[in-house]
């Protein structure tokens, strides 16, 4: 955990301040060598409609991009205060997973640790008005795959993310929560203790400033960063209109595994069309999960050619 912040995540953070850019393209865009360098001048590599709105914002901003610097360091100097790190797309320890995805965040605030070998993780999801037996499935499922090492993501939302949180913190595994608000706030208020309880055995992680309030936006931006965390999202209990399948068909254009319970195929519609697609996989026992999961160091592998590619195009 760093005590000391880089020029160039000062930089990377006050650009983000400019109003109307797409956080989507700095992150991309910082990843590449030189990439920081051609941003401060309102440049990129990449071409499309992204770098078509964000670049003539920035270089519109130029003359108060000191002002955005200013209040960066004023901000982090307040969140570190309270107990809270950065992370960046520019910095080793941004979790390897959420570098595979398109509309990765350029930045995370968290509580607790981050560590390598959360690479081998996955998310648990569902309705946030669960029935008994969607509860005990979720406990179910998330204690077979802590017995296994994998890194528990949900969101820290009422119902089965809650349920999911809570029987990896009591089986000793660990656990990443992620907010729809930022890391100095807490949505719902109730689950303050067991954010608590994360940070102590997992982290607690957010893409927003730090004290951004939840919005309606925000949650569905969090449902991205849920996906990204993992190699593959469960869903083990949702509606047709639940912010779940929102996070099913995300996990599906991530390319990551879409793990949908058995129970929940045969109740729901909108799962059976979706085992149509490829990565889709109706789950029985906890194996049809981690047969399909690969090791962290094959994952950080990935991105690593991943970004070679990038590199060259």
């Amino acid at each position: 955990m760093k005590t000391t912040i880089d020029h160039q995540v000062i930089d990377l953070l006050a650009l983000c301040r400019v109003n109307g850019v797409s956080w989507h393209l700095i992150a991309r865009e910082a990843q590449r060598p030189d990439g920081m360098h051609r941003l401060l001048v309102g440049e990129a590599a990449e071409v499309g409609p992204d770098a078509e709105r964000t670049l003539p914002l920035i270089q519109a901003a130029m003359p108060t991009l000191d002002d955005h610097r200013q209040w960066v360091i004023e901000m982090l100097e307040a969140t570190m205060a309270d107990g809270c790190h950065l992370t960046t797309v520019l910095d080793d320890d941004y979790p390897v997973n959420l570098r595979l995805i398109h509309n990765l965040p350029p930045f995370l605030f968290y509580r607790g640790e981050l560590q390598p070998d959360d690479a081998y993780s996955v998310a648990v999801v569902g309705t946030r008005r669960p029935s008994p037996e969607g509860l005990a499935r979720a406990e179910k499922v998330t204690r077979g795959l802590v017995d296994t090492g994998v890194t528990v993501v949900s969101g820290l939302a009422r119902g089965i993310d809650t349920a999911a949180h809570r029987a990896c913190l009591e089986a000793g595994g660990r656990t990443i929560a992620v907010l729809g608000c930022g890391i100095r706030r807490m949505y719902p208020q109730e689950n303050g203790p067991l954010a608590d309880r994360i940070a102590e055995q997992g982290a607690v992680v957010s893409q927003f400033w730090p004290d951004a309030p939840p919005t309606r936006t925000s949650f569905a931006m969090r449902n991205i960063v849920t996906s990204g965390l993992g190699q593959g999202t469960v869903v083990v209990e949702a509606t047709s209109t639940s912010g779940a399948k929102m996070q099913a068909r995300l996990a599906f254009e991530h390319g990551k595994q879409v793990f949908l319970l058995k129970s929940l195929v045969t109740s729901q519609l909108w799962t059976r069309r979706l085992l149509l697609r490829p990565r889709v996989h109706e789950v029985e026992e906890i194996e049809d999960i981690i047969c399909r999961l690969r090791p962290s160091e094959v994952q950080r592998e990935q991105v690593r050619l991943n970004q070679q590619l990038a590199f060259a195009l």
